[in-house]
């Protein structure tokens, strides 16, 4: 049976990220191929992570539908149609991304399209993995739902925890069939862990995992290296597999 894991959380957090180091860590330590990368995220950047090229997106799938149906095609034959012209093949994983709606205004059809393409997708794969956009927005309109695991990713900031805070409130709020929320602080420095748990547990909220700040990171950023080119001894890796280790059950 496949599982769906989400990263939510503000902007700015490190969600892209700590969504590649998971992608490399059920490919490379569970070894459980192929899996599903949804980068729903209007402003798309797993790919570079991932070290693969995006050609065509969700988001320019749903513009062309409303124009450039071929005859005798139905709307939905022709998205699903797209929709797997749109997949990337990665090594172990294949990647599929929502992109930008053309023009200004919501970006709720190009979000129920890309619910719509998981749930089209999922019996393909073991683990679907989905880099959410920024913010709230993305639960209140109910598209992350259904979920096994939900990680919410905050920086080391009290801003930032109550924020994964009320993330974690609007799931209850929302009654989203979400199995397992876990929080994580990113780029904790050293010498702030005991601070980050003093103010976490002022606000009422429960930390689940910590992953230090990694000048790693920033090394292998600055050569335009993807995740899978970073180094094993990374510190932010070592910490965040330690939190998957702990949190995802193998799939059955």
């Amino acid at each position: 049976m496949q599982k769906i894991i989400a990263i939510a959380g503000k902007g700015g957090v490190g969600k892209t990220t700590i969504g590649a180091m998971l992608i490399r860590y059920l490919v490379e330590e569970m070894k459980v191929p192929p899996i599903l990368a949804v980068d729903a995220d209007p402003n798309s950047n797993l790919n570079e992570l991932l070290g693969v090229e995006v050609h065509s997106t969700i988001g320019e799938a749903r513009e062309l539908m409303k124009k450039d149906v071929p005859p005798g095609m139905t709307k939905d034959v022709w998205f699903e149609y797209k929709v797997h012209q749109s997949i990337v093949e990665g090594k172990g994983f294949d990647l599929l991304v929502m992109g930008r709606p053309e023009g200004p205004g919501c970006y709720c059809a190009a979000n129920s399209l890309a619910k719509q393409s998981i749930d089209m997708l999922k019996k393909n794969y073991r683990y679907i993995v989905v880099d959410n956009e920024a913010g709230m927005e993305h639960m209140s309109r109910l598209v992350t739902q259904d979920v096994d695991y939900l990680f919410v990713v905050s920086d080391p900031t009290p801003r930032g925890l109550v924020t994964a805070g009320r993330i974690k409130g609007l799931i209850d709020e929302l009654k989203l069939n979400i199995r397992n929320v876990y929080s994580i602080a990113n780029r904790v420095k050293d010498g702030e862990e005991n601070e980050i748990g003093i103010i976490a547990e002022k606000k009422g909220i429960h930390i689940d995992g910590l992953i230090r700040d990694d000048h790693a990171l920033v090394k292998n950023d600055l050569v335009n290296g993807d995740i899978f080119m970073l180094e094993r001894e990374s510190l932010a890796l070592n910490d965040a597999y330690r939190i998957f280790e702990k949190t995802i059950l193998p799939s059955s």
